[in-house]
């Protein structure tokens, strides 16, 4: 990058000045960037979509963006280059995996003398509308996304993460707590031998019905897939639409007593503990495409006061 002319007789320290030690860096540049990004988004982005459809959703991100520093008497970097580049990127870019690539080749161009690896991290929030359950409402949720791209060795390598939020309810917590219920039921009919059915009807959908219930919580699912660096655009949308389908009991946006009522039937038929979160995730995941991945999930746990986690990998270690 040309830098303007006004900058020619003002001192540059970062290329006058030697390093007070000779060493090289891992890694320098800025974090906290805020920047606008145009994210072409394939699949359902609005509940009222008839058919998966590509549009582009703006997002408000937070950059990371470093080059190493592979030159040891050399003072600094020119960050202002990579600064520039980004906004350039921003305002005319579609952000997508083949765009990516060729804007880190630009990045490692402009500091060729001094760096031969980059790294940048992407951070922002993808807005996806979801229907209620059983009501005609509808409410937007965010998921969480992260995308980093390494050029390293003249390799490039990008990986994108996504956060989902799901309800998990505890088996062995709903197994005793149906123990309890009939143990109940069992004490307060234990004199009758018979009972009609409008007496059953009646204990169920009394406070005794509830005698005990399971315990279930928040849980967290965190997926990272590595992406073919040409592809033309970033499958999010599939991608988390498939992590809920699979999980069965994602949070919900709008709710009315019909879309809770339905809900708590969803939750009372989808127990789980985390090793079953994440071996659902696992096995759709194998089937999502030829990727690697890694996954955890993370159950926010109401009975005890740490968190119940699980982790599968394909292809990407650690």
């Amino acid at each position: 990058m040309n830098e303007p002319n006004i900058n020619l007789d003002m001192p540059d320290v970062a290329r006058s000045d030697s390093a007070s030690h000779a060493t090289t860096l891992d890694w320098v540049g800025m974090s906290a960037i805020a920047l606008p990004l145009r994210l072409l988004v394939r699949g359902f982005a609005t509940y009222q979509d008839n058919e998966p459809k590509q549009e582009i959703q703006q997002v408000a991100s937070k950059v990371q963006c470093y080059v190493n520093l592979n030159q040891a008497h050399v003072k600094g970097i020119h960050m202002s280059r990579l600064y520039l580049l980004l906004s350039e990127f921003a305002a005319h870019q579609t952000f997508a995996p083949a765009a990516l690539t060729h804007f880190a080749s630009e990045m490692l161009a402009s500091h060729a003398d001094i760096s031969d690896q980059v790294r940048i991290v992407f951070n922002f929030d993808l807005m996806l509308q979801r229907p209620a359950l059983k009501s005609q409402y509808a409410g937007w949720k965010a998921y969480p996304c992260q995308v980093e791209i390494r050029l390293q060795d003249q390799q490039v390598k990008i990986l994108s993460d996504v956060r989902i939020d799901y309800s998990s309810t505890c088996p062995c917590s709903a197994a005793l707590a149906r123990q309890l219920v009939q143990q109940e039921f069992s004490k307060d009919f234990a004199d009758q031998k018979t009972l009609t059915r409008s007496q059953v009807e009646q204990w169920l959908n009394s406070s005794k019905g509830s005698f005990a219930t399971p315990h279930s919580q928040r849980s967290e699912a965190y997926v990272q897939i590595q992406h073919d660096h040409n592809a033309a655009q970033f499958d999010f949308v599939p991608l988390i639409d498939q992590m809920e389908a699979v999980l069965g009991t994602p949070v919900q946006t709008a709710v009315k007593r019909a879309d809770e009522q339905a809900f708590a039937q969803m939750n009372g038929h989808n127990l789980m503990f985390c090793e079953d979160a994440a071996r659902r995730l696992h096995h759709q995941l194998q089937k999502f495409a030829a990727i690697d991945f890694r996954l955890k999930v993370a159950h926010f746990e109401s009975l005890h006061a740490h968190d119940a986690v699980s982790m599968a990998s394909k292809g990407i270690p650690n």
